[in-house]
């Protein structure tokens, strides 16, 4: 992760020494003035502090998770393994948007960098497409922990555990890394202006200067492979489950694993119902203070609530 932070800096760098110049001798500006979220909200200071409390609540309690899991070794199993990452990718998700947003409302000041934007950009886009990653291997993982008991501790190893970890992060990490350079090359419309309280894709694309239709088109396409087809692939393991849990004999047994779907499908409920609506409803970067009021939920709401379900 290091290594991609790393590179898509030097990318981000690269962007901005490409930004056209005005007439003379002074550059185009390549700040960016974030607008916050629902400017007619008449307590919007009790709605902020409340954000920094959950976001402080968050913050601390997958912390703390994902140290317990790590400094016991009885917890080094696949599954708290699993969730120790999904802890990690909230606060990944949360620590880039929250305090930002929090410190620019505070202070009066709603500017924000073209680096800081572009960070914001691949770090949300990352988490997002990494967590669909893991949510969907994680659906294997209950998969064979209940059709095929067995042979659990063989299939889903410490090795293969890594093995999900890595493909959930370097997937995330490539695939956003495509669609910041993309949306940050675009021609922005002056003054800059982006109407949500972090930068985030859709809300950029609002104030593009150019013809994006075929670009819109590509975050479709995206959009299928990132979230239809693993949700395709986690309805299709959950179909096998259930047939699985309706041939068992023990009523403990059934309740325990439907028990463990429930949990797993509250998370992919919290998770895929946001993101459908975001990236995949037409018209979405149209209306952006339901995609603000979907992103709140997501930042703020969802992280605190993943780790009970599970």
């Amino acid at each position: 992760i290091n290594l991609f932070s790393s590179f898509f800096s030097y990318l981000l760098f690269l962007l901005a020494l490409q930004t056209p110049l005005r007439s003379g001798n002074e550059t185009e500006p390549t700040d960016f003035i974030l607008l916050g979220f629902f400017p007619e909200f008449k307590h919007i200071t009790a709605m902020v502090s409340i954000i920094l409390l959950i976001y402080t609540a968050t913050f601390m309690g997958n912390t703390l998770l994902i140290l317990l899991i790590w400094l016991y070794s009885h917890l080094h199993t696949p599954m708290y393994l699993l969730l120790s990452q999904l802890s990690l990718m909230d606060l990944t998700l949360t620590s880039s948007i929250i305090p930002k947003m929090a410190v620019n409302f505070f202070s009066g000041r709603r500017c924000i960098s073209f680096l800081a934007c572009g960070t914001q950009i691949f770090f949300s886009l990352t988490v997002a497409i990494a967590e669909c990653i893991l949510i969907t291997l994680m659906c294997f993982d209950r998969y064979v922990a209940i059709c095929d008991p067995l042979r659990y501790p063989a299939i889903i190893n410490p090795r293969v555990c890594l093995q999900m970890i890595a493909m959930s992060w370097v997937g995330g990490a490539l695939t956003s890394l495509g669609h910041t350079a993309f949306t940050l090359h675009f021609k922005i419309c002056s003054p800059r202006e982006i109407p949500h309280f972090f930068c985030e894709v859709m809300a950029v694309l609002r104030i593009v200067c150019e013809d994006i239709s075929t670009y819109e088109k590509a975050v479709v396409i995206t959009s299928i492979l990132v979230l239809l087809l693993p949700l395709s692939l986690i309805l299709s393991s959950y179909v096998l489950i259930f047939l699985a849990v309706l041939r068992m004999n023990s009523p403990e047994g059934r309740n325990k694993a439907l028990a463990t779907c429930s949990s797993h499908l509250c998370v992919v409920g919290l998770y895929f119902g946001p993101g459908m609506c975001i990236y995949m409803r037409p018209g979405s970067a149209k209306t952006p203070k339901l995609n603000q009021g979907l992103f709140l939920f997501v930042t703020v709401l969802t992280p605190p609530l993943k780790p009970p379900c599970l």
